[in-house]
């Protein structure tokens, strides 16, 4: 018995859809753990040493910090023409790790609303000493790590009333 072409080659279609949906899906499959296992690499591969709180109170008046800011205990060694800018207390907001220590490698990236006209140039750059040359990376971290202890988070007020 001859089977017609027109119902092989009708049976044949609907597999070759199925295989080419089969192989799609697999590969956005692919696609998908791909996605997945490069985002979780992201966060490693960079990690700094930890810190000391007394040891970054020493960092803090060895490298300078103390001429232009205050922080906890470390008064502040400047004279009436230079900055002073007083760090940690209560805050709204805490500020990260990643925030310290850009503020400290990177003086320009960020400067406090605040301060723009006392911590700035005429340029508009800040005026903080860069340290990347004179600090130590152990210094660095001593620093942020004293730094995280004094600040207190506070949050705002919450003047919310029901109706």
């Amino acid at each position: 018995m001859k089977i017609p072409t027109e119902r092989l080659s009708n049976k044949k279609q609907p597999i070759r859809i199925t295989g080419l949906l089969n192989k799609l899906l697999v590969f956005i499959m692919l696609i998908g753990f791909g996605m997945i296992y490069s985002c979780q690499q992201q966060n490693q591969g960079f990690a700094l040493p930890s810190g000391g709180v007394e040891e970054g109170k020493l960092a803090f008046s060895t490298v300078g910090c103390d001429r232009c800011h205050s922080a906890g205990v470390i008064e502040w060694k400047g004279t009436n023409d230079d900055v002073h800018i007083r760090l940690g207390g209560e805050v709204a907001t805490l500020k990260t790790y990643g925030e310290l220590v850009t503020s400290i490698i990177h003086p320009n990236h960020k400067v406090a609303r605040k301060y723009k006209d006392v911590a700035t140039n005429k340029m508009g750059f800040s005026k903080m000493e860069n340290f990347n040359q004179s600090m130590t990376v152990q210094e660095m971290v001593d620093i942020v790590t004293f730094l995280q202890s004094e600040y207190d988070l506070k949050p705002p007020a919450d003047y919310y009333q029901p109706y």
